[in-house]
């Protein structure tokens, strides 16, 4: 009996040592222990042929850790036919292959009805829009043109430019409908101007309620009203002096740099400018479209200079109050799916992470340039703002006033 159990077990293992270093790349602590014990728990018969309960089964023998819930089941995904059954980066090696003359528009740029729109199939989920690029790889041999199936342009096909998408691929050209899941182009990026003259004071005096002063320090400045009052009981010169009274509030403001904010630099550079102007300690850093699991300082040295969104909560404490500036205008899979940043393969989603920024720090606020009567037309809006708890404000006078309000309480 013990020799075909080993029999058993032996025939198993190689399929869960695959198993075993997927859950070890995506993070979950896992020993031959818990392999071990695995290959024994199938050997003894507690399951069979039934994927849930294999499931339910690893995640019991192999996960030690509430904390590791959400990787295990991220590297599930991908063991059993996730994202990572096809090589992202091979699939953009090939996509920078294509020559350039295929996405050079001679047709009038395509655009469609709402109604129209609503007619064309969508993928339904990220892995599928990228097994369908990978399938348009494998067969396309020559350049396309409105057309709705093949990698081209001004046509509905899901993959190239200058086309009309719900949803799809931009590979180059300008982004006009927003609606792309994807985005492989080489997009510059410029740091927001803190030199901007305001055209008026009033982004300054809004934010002015925010800052907190406290006398702290050496007592090196002169106090008028104290000097007057022990002079006077005095009947000689009682000069006295008191700590500076200094700006102690400390502020991150992480600044979205995605292609839909093109139309808010303006309205950026001013609050930019107005917060350095207002706070002595003031941090910023730029993100693209959603907070993922790295950010940056300066915009033109953006690969060279990320920080680790990790090391950014280790270095910022708990006490400095975020406002986070975005128009929270993206594709679905971008807030909710690994996988889903326009560009590159994020191991975690933005929800996630931006419910660590919200856990981490006492006071966060969403600050966004769109207008708000326009909010509840897309969904990824309303789901940052459930995030935030409703602490999304419209980037006007009346909404920064009312974020300052929330974040000094």
């Amino acid at each position: 009996m013990a020799f075909r159990k080993l029999n058993f077990i032996g025939f198993y293992s190689p399929m869960f040592v695959r198993l075993f270093y997927t859950l070890r790349k995506y993070g979950v602590p896992v020993s031959t222990r818990e392999l071990i014990d695995l290959n024994e728990a199938v050997a003894a018969g507690l399951v069979f042929a039934n994927q849930d309960e294999f499931y339910q089964l690893a995640k019991t023998v192999m996960v030690k850790d509430e904390r590791f819930f959400d990787k295990f089941d991220r590297a599930m995904k991908d063991y059993f036919d996730g994202i990572a059954t096809f090589d992202l980066d091979e699939l953009l090696n090939q996509v920078h292959k294509l020559p350039k003359d295929w996405f050079d528009l001679e047709l009038i740029e395509k655009h469609l009805t709402p109604e129209q729109r609503e007619e064309l199939k969508k993928a339904g989920s990220l892995e599928e829009l990228m097994k369908m690029l990978e399938e348009r790889l494998r067969e396309q041999h020559k350049k396309h043109q409105g057309g709705n199936k093949m990698i081209g342009t001004g046509g509905t096909s899901p993959f190239g430019a200058y086309g009309d998408h719900p949803e799809g691929v931009r590979i180059g050209g300008p982004g006009r409908k927003r609606s792309a899941v994807k985005v492989w182009e080489q997009r510059q990026y410029r740091n927001l101007d803190d030199d901007q003259i305001l055209g008026s004071r009033q982004m300054q005096m809004a934010l002015r309620r925010l800052r907190k002063f406290a006398r702290q320090g050496a007592a090196e400045e002169l106090d008028i009203d104290g000097t007057i009052r022990e002079t006077a009981k005095q009947g000689i010169l009682d000069v006295q002096l008191v700590p500076e009274r200094r700006n102690r509030i400390k502020v991150l403001m992480l600044f979205d740099v995605g292609g839909s904010m093109d139309a808010h630099i303006a309205q950026c550079e001013k609050l930019f400018s107005a917060a350095k102007t207002e706070f002595k300690t003031l941090e910023y850093f730029y993100f693209h479209n959603c907070l993922y699991d790295y950010v940056w300082k300066d915009n033109i040295r953006r690969s060279s200079s990320r920080m680790n969104t990790w090391d950014l909560f280790n270095t910022y404490g708990r006490d400095y109050r975020v406002i986070v500036v975005g128009d929270a205008s993206m594709a679905p899979y971008e807030l909710n799916s690994a996988g889903g940043s326009v560009e590159y393969m994020n191991d975690e989603a933005g929800q996630v992470w931006l419910q660590r920024l919200r856990n981490h720090f006492d006071k966060t606020a969403w600050l966004n340039p769109e207008e708000d009567n326009y909010w509840h037309y897309t969904q990824t809006i309303g789901a940052i703002k459930q995030i935030f708890e409703d602490h999304m404000y419209p980037m006007t006078l009346k909404g920064v006033e009312d974020m300052t309000k929330y974040l000094a309480r």
